[in-house]
């Protein structure tokens, strides 16, 4: 008999994921709320909304009930919205022991409390954190399901989690490597999609290649800043997690964060962005939380701000670039402390 792994939500993300797991000759069930959307997973082998177009797996099938898609699971991957994990964590826990691996692919943070998504999901499920193991990394769902060469990272304060983690998704194109700083990862993953915003904002508004680069270079900078402040590894924002996720979310089309930003770029309001996209942009609700912790840390994070004033205040987006370029002269080094990095060297 094939080993289960259940992947709850069906959206684009989930699915690939799952479609992953089917590869490697799992049964593999996924969890939706939708009965139309399990009516054309189950039936049709499709699931036309998030992907369409992709045939998927004939082993992976869908479900509407939580008891049946986790029922014999070896695993459990939640890949839901941040602002739906706490809820679908919630409604797994009844079905959920000790001996099933929880991990989660969802970027973001908690925006009411502003915490982390593996402090949420502990929190629900009454576990320590290092059960939980996050997956990240530079990687769209159109092409990992086209089996295009795809590489990421798990992150796991348990180290045994995360080799399990390592072993349950690598295949021959699904590449996987490991890191113990779950903070860095989570932070990095949740944090790049302001700066994508950004970077789609910038292409809306014609400003070319060298204010995107400067974009994403200062960017990576502000993540590492905040996440250094808050425990991370610094050396994680040069990884799979940190650049390469930023590259590939701030640069491609199928990014939904970049196709927001490049619609705020054009004139457009959020509420005409978000009308028209029909799916989560978690940078928008990132950007929110971002702002209250950069307060809360005191660490600055001017694209971040400026952002916030353009989402969530009404400012003009070239105007929000007039005060970014406008600030005080820098060096460029002004990142982390030396004492934050011999913390982690030693």
């Amino acid at each position: 008999m094939s080993e289960k792994a259940a992947v709850l939500v069906a959206g684009s993300w989930g699915t690939a994921l799952a479609s992953v797991l089917a590869d490697k000759n799992m049964d593999v069930a996924v969890w939706t709320r939708n009965e139309a959307q399990r009516d054309e997973i189950n039936g049709l082998h499709r699931n036309e909304r998030f992907l369409p177009g992709v045939e998927l797996p004939p082993n992976l099938h869908a479900t509407t009930e939580m008891e049946e898609a986790v029922a014999g699971a070896k695993a459990v991957v939640i890949v839901a919205p941040s602002s739906a994990v706490r809820e679908v964590t919630r409604s797994l826990k009844p079905f959920w022991h000790e001996d099933m691996l929880v991990v989660h692919a969802t970027k973001g943070f908690e925006t009411e409390s502003l915490k982390r998504i593996s402090n949420v999901i502990a929190e629900e499920l009454e576990c320590s954190e290092d059960r939980i193991v996050v997956l990240s990394g530079p990687s769209h769902a159109e092409e990992v399901v086209k089996r295009c060469p795809t590489t990421v990272v798990v992150a796991s304060m348990d180290e045994t989690h995360a080799k399990a983690a390592q072993d349950l998704f690598m295949n021959s194109y699904f590449r996987v490597y490991t890191n113990r700083d779950m903070v860095g990862v989570e932070l990095a993953g949740a944090l790049k999609n302001i700066i994508a915003l950004g970077a789609g904002m910038s292409d809306g508004l014609g400003y070319g290649d060298n204010a995107k680069a400067a974009l994403l270079t200062r960017g990576l900078a502000e993540i590492t800043r905040i996440g250094v402040e808050m425990g991370a590894n610094p050396l994680t924002f040069a990884g799979l997690a940190g650049i390469g996720d930023l590259v590939v979310t701030a640069t491609s089309r199928h990014s939904r964060n970049w196709r927001a930003g490049f619609m705020l770029g054009e004139g457009k309001s959020v509420e005409e962005v978000l009308g028209s996209m029909g799916m989560v942009v978690e940078g928008i609700r990132t950007t929110k939380a971002a702002h209250t912790i950069s307060e809360k840390y005191q660490v600055q994070m001017p694209i971040a701000k400026q952002l916030y004033h353009v989402l969530f205040e009404g400012l003009d987006p070239r105007t929000a670039v007039e005060a970014l370029m406008g600030r005080d002269r820098k060096t460029e080094m002004e990142v982390m402390s030396l004492e934050t990095w011999e913390q982690w060297h030693t």
